[in-house]
């Protein structure tokens, strides 16, 4: 069983939550934090429920130190005093979630469950990470929670040592590059180079000197010896990026060097043997491109021992909050900001658009909005045009007056008694529309005398 522990300042709670999760979980409970340390370091706990809220204790402090000694610690805050604030702050240090009281105990076995399971990816993740030996290359780039990612993780797991060609499909901007640097830096090719070639970048005319090298003199302009990319792969791992592009013709000799291991630089006689584990990568059906007679059939056989489908981020959106939560991590270090995190109307926005152009849209759209945004929290107003369109709002902006010296106070009660009159008195998205907590949004309706 997975070991809990549950810090809680109130004994009824922690009763309470021991003996709805016993079942399931080895379950230790404390109202004491140095008790609760102690235990996290002697018994390897896997999840901890820590209370914000610990009398002379501010519970997010020990959030900090938790996670800065015990990172691979799962840790699930709860407070009865849920704000925006304190709940972005306590996944800013490093929380894996935030609920609040009264807890409902299904969807915290639910939370439980998926935290575990995020836990046991990030160790693969990590497993992945310790095999790569080159800076250039970074796993934690690769963020995700979602099954169809884990699904792709497991291929790669299954067949990173194994020398069979791999082919890596799926749309644009879907991240087929990193799958291919984390199936050469997770082999035992990873001490050796991964070249990559974009074959549709290089005109054909080109591609074939670029690809076989060639010796001194064998074409004008041939001054020296040059190694192509065939050879400066050798013992590694060549990705031929944008296979689908490439002209067919030089898919002939791809076929060639496939079928054979060995290639003959231009203007040599000499073959030279490889040992090579070939990738490639496309955006578009090659089954359809064969069918259309732009791709040979026995090319796309010899390519797709393995195939990799990476799925479009519209199909794995469970992933869009981590994804977003890692851009904004490293464009508010880049442009030296102090960004919070994103308000609940923005994240709905985000998570309701399609993204054609997939995780690299993701991340434009991320690194624009912290470029420009004036904010400690990416709003609705940071965001373009295009992903406000999938919200109810758009297309039926209403407008409220607002007169110059009119009191704050009045100008929240229009905003907020409008918006809720909007989203016909539903309060959740009255709440999240504003940026508010549903607790705060109930308490002024009672203020201004509404239902």
């Amino acid at each position: 069983m997975n070991k809990v522990l549950i810090i809680d300042d109130e004994p009824g709670i922690l009763t309470a939550l021991k003996f709805a999760l016993e079942d399931e979980y080895n379950v230790d409970i404390t109202t004491n934090v140095e008790e609760g340390l102690e235990i996290i370091r002697d018994k390897d706990i896997d999840i901890v429920l820590l209370d914000i809220y610990l009398g002379e204790y501010n519970g997010l402090d020990i959030l900090g130190m938790i996670k800065a000694n015990y990172p691979s610690v799962i840790v699930i805050s709860m407070t009865a005093y849920g704000t925006i604030e304190s709940s972005v702050e306590a996944i800013q240090r490093g929380a894996y979630y935030y609920i609040t009281k009264p807890i409902d105990m299904n969807s915290l076995k639910i939370l439980m469950k998926k935290a575990l399971e995020y836990k046991n990816l990030s160790r693969e993740v990590e497993n992945l990470k310790k095999d790569k030996s080159s800076e250039e290359f970074d796993m934690r780039e690769i963020v995700f929670t979602s099954k169809a990612m884990k699904n792709v993780f497991d291929v790669i797991n299954r067949i990173k040592d194994l020398d069979i060609n791999v082919l890596i499909s799926g749309e644009s901007g879907t991240g087929k590059e990193l799958i291919a640097k984390a199936i050469h830096y997770s082999s035992k090719r990873r001490n050796k180079p991964l070249i990559s070639v974009n074959c549709a970048a290089i005109p054909y005319n080109l591609l074939e000197s670029e690809l076989f090298g060639y010796e001194k003199g064998a074409f004008t302009g041939a001054n020296q010896r040059m190694k192509g990319k065939f050879e400066l792969a050798n013992g590694g791992t060549l990705l031929l990026d944008e296979i689908g592009d490439m002209e067919i013709g030089m898919q002939a000799k791809i076929l060639r060097v496939l079928e054979e291991r060995m290639i003959t630089p231009l203007g040599s006689d000499t073959p030279i043997p490889l040992d090579i584990r070939f990738l490639a990568a496309t955006n578009l059906n090659l089954e359809e491109e064969v069918k259309k007679g732009n791709f040979r059939e026995d090319l796309l056989f010899r390519l797709k021992v393995i195939t990799i489908e990476v799925p479009p981020l519209r199909n794995r959106k469970e992933d869009i909050p981590i994804l977003t939560q890692y851009f904004l991590n490293k464009y508010s270090k880049e442009f030296n900001k102090e960004i919070r995190g994103v308000l609940p109307s923005a994240a709905e926005a985000l998570e309701s658009y399609n993204y054609p152009g997939n995780i690299r849209e993701l991340k434009n759209i991320i690194q624009r909005a912290v470029a420009l945004t004036n904010n400690d929290f990416i709003g609705l107003q940071d965001l373009p045009a295009e992903l406000l369109s999938t919200l109810e709002l758009k297309g039926n902006r209403d407008y409220i007056s607002v007169y110059i010296g009119e009191k704050l106070e009045d100008v929240e009660r229009k905003l907020i008694l409008r918006t809720y009159e909007f989203f016909h008195k539903n309060k959740r998205k009255t709440a999240k529309t504003l940026g508010i907590s549903e607790r705060s949004l109930y308490n002024k309706l009672n203020e201004y005398g509404m239902d």
